[in-house]
Order: structure tokens, then sequence, then C-alpha cells
């Protein structure tokens, strides 16, 4: 069995005079461990060693071109039997118990970890290997091993709640958790994007209720991405900025900070929809400022504690961070984080019919500038 601890501890952002710490470890299969302690934190400093006995993870998954569009498909059939909506008693983001041989040993305040069975790794570039390439053109029967990294982030604990539920504290936690592993993950060889994100909900295909998210670490540029190069390419280097100044001075704003704007973005796809940008150039979240991770450590809980507020119960959602290609675009593509929910009214649920689901077109459900004044309404009385 593997040593329980894998590097020195390191203290990160100040928060108030006192440091969040980052305490690496590692699973009994050798997957990495790292704890991130909040800066109040009670706990103590010891952690305990994970002394399960653990199958080989699988083997890499491969990735397959689809000829129609370019896009490389991951096909890692390991994760179909991956847990599904365990009982509480078997929450494997829990800390571990008697009863419960859960991924975490110890008790923590934020815990980041390997997926046992990832979508893409844990396998990286090797010694003269080239990574897949923007414009790699189109071949038929093309495959390539899925490199990359996947990363399961507990936000607590406890087996419920949300990152909307988190005490600030926690929510400046798991930001300066996502900042440093935006860092770290980027830096690893064939690395080409980070992006982190939660799901909430199982009408979004949560399988654990545990308030967690993930980090993907993509061997190329996403599709998502590649487009919005195309639309900068078109309309120029000034997109983003120019943005967050019509939004700011328009209709579907919903709150305005110092570092960070929230708004419902004129084209929004789904019934509830909003964008968090920040008020400079940033391309990830490695390169935020503390005082810009501290504001946002309050204004993201409250915009999704006001989309859960739009309904007498919780809204299912998936909120995730788009961030600058590693390699690219680092100057013109910003940081964002885009909150979609299918929600559409308080019974029923945005599906992706026809159009959506077989040609990428959407239509939209619900006026973006009736979301914004449902929201505005909603932050207030939930403030």
């Amino acid at each position: 069995m593997p040593p329980s601890t894998t590097g020195p501890v390191e203290d990160l952002s100040l928060v108030e005079g006192r440091p969040i710490r980052k305490r690496p470890h590692v699973l009994a299969d050798g997957r990495e461990l790292i704890y991130y302690d909040d800066a109040d934190t009670t706990l103590a400093p010891e952690r305990l060693p994970d002394e399960r006995d653990l199958d080989p993870r699988p083997p890499v998954a491969t990735m397959r071109q689809d000829v129609l569009t370019g896009e490389w498909i991951s096909i890692a059939a390991a994760r179909n039997n991956r847990v599904f909506l365990p009982p509480a008693n078997l929450d494997p983001l829990a800390p571990q118990a008697p009863d419960n041989p859960s991924e975490v040993p110890s008790l923590y305040d934020v815990a980041v970890f390997e997926n046992r069975s990832p979508s893409f790794g844990p396998s990286l570039l090797e010694a003269g290997e080239t990574p897949v390439p923007e414009d790699s053109g189109i071949g038929l029967g093309r495959s390539r091993a899925s490199i990359g990294r996947c990363e399961v982030v507990c936000f607590s604990p406890e087996r419920e709640g949300s990152f909307g539920s988190l005490s600030t504290s926690r929510a400046r936690t798991v930001i300066e958790a996502w900042a440093d592993r935006t860092a770290v993950l980027s830096a690893l060889p064939g690395i080409e994007q980070v992006f982190p994100f939660e799901n909430r909900g199982e009408q979004v295909g949560v399988t654990l209720h545990h308030p967690h998210g993930q980090i993907y670490s993509y061997p190329f540029v996403s599709p998502r991405t590649q487009r919005l190069v195309a639309s900068i390419e078109s309309y120029g280097p000034t997109l983003f900025a120019d943005i967050l100044a019509s939004e700011q001075s328009g209709e579907r704003m919903i709150v305005q900070g110092e570092h960070w704007s929230a708004f419902v973005p004129f084209a929004a796809r789904w019934p509830v929809e909003v964008h968090i940008l920040p008020h400079r150039q940033l391309p990830d979240l490695a390169a935020t400022t503390s005082a810009e991770r501290d504001e946002l450590a309050v204004l993201y809980p409250r915009v999704l504690r006001a989309i859960d507020g739009l309904y007498p119960t919780p809204t299912p959602y998936i909120a995730g961070w788009h961030q600058a290609p590693v390699n690219s675009h680092r100057d013109d593509i910003r940081l964002m984080m885009q909150i979609t929910s299918p929600r559409r009214a308080v019974d029923r649920l945005k599906f992706l019919a026809g159009s959506e689901s077989a040609m990428g077109a959407f239509i939209g459900d619900v006026p973006p500038e009736t979301t914004a004044r449902n929201l505005r309404e909603s932050f207030e009385t939930h403030d």
C-alpha cells in the first residue's frame, strides 16, 4: 500500500490573515487525493491512510473521431459500471466509516481526487507523442488514446446540498481548489483545456447526491470552444469586453459586483441560463486574484440561491467554468461561468427534442428578459 502523504503541505491564499491549506495524499491504488482545509478550519492536520484493497484501475479509454463533424468521442466503457444513486450509508464521497469504504479516508473540508473510472486518463502524453491538433483533419477509422485527467471535487463532507448551500468560507476554499487544480492540470503533458463543473439534480443525470463537482482535463480544445474561437475571429478580440458592457447597461443584468457581473445572455438556449463574467480579461481561474476569489465566494452562491428561489423545490442545473485553452487564445477568450437549467415551470422540464438533439438548433421556451426579471426578484427575496 502506498504511503498516505505524497507531498509537502502548502499554504495557498490568505483569507482574513489565515491560509487555505493544501495537503497532498494518495489513495490505495495510487490515485492522487488532495485535501484543501478552510482558512477557518477546525480539523486536525493529521489524515488517515487509505487501507482498502482496491482492484487495478481500468485501462485508458479510446477516442474515436466522428468523421461527420471532426469531433473526438471518448469511448469509456468502464464508466458504465460506476456507482448509481447509492443509499446514504454507502456514499462514496463521504468520509470513510466502518460500514462505508468510501473514496475519502478522513473527515475533510474540501477534497479532490482522481476519478477511479475516468473519461480521460490517467495516462498522459508520452515523450515524443504529439497532442491532437485543432486542424488535425478528417479520416475514417481514426482513434487515439483518451489521455488526460478527470478529478472529483467534494464540496463538503455532508451528504446533501450543493455549491449554493455552502458557507462563504467553504465556497472560498472550493474556488481556491478550482484555481489550484487549473494551474496544476494545465501543466500536465498533453492537456489542452481544463473544465471544472458541477451537475446538480437527477434531471440532469446526477448519480450521486453528495455535493460535489468534477474537473475534466481534455487532450483537445473542446468543440464549444472551437466555435467560440471562430466567433472571435469573425467579430474581433473585444468580443467579451463588448458583451459585458452591453449586458451591464441592459435589462438582463442580475447583479453587478466590483469584480464580477451575472446576467442572462441575449440568446439564452435554456429556460434558466446565467453567465458570470469577470470585469477584466482573465483566461482561467488560476489567473484570478485573492480579491476576485473573495467576491466570487459571495456572489456565485447568491446567484445559485436565486435560481433555487424561482420554485418551491431545488432546481436542477449544470454549472461550468469555460476557460481559455492552455496553449492558445489566452488574451481574447475570457473566463466565464455558464449555469443552465432545463426547468421551465414548477413541474416541467425542457427536453432536447428533434431540432436541438438532431440538428443543434435550439428553440427557447422563455424570453431571456423574463428569466432575468424573475431572477432579480428571487435574488432580492433570498439575498
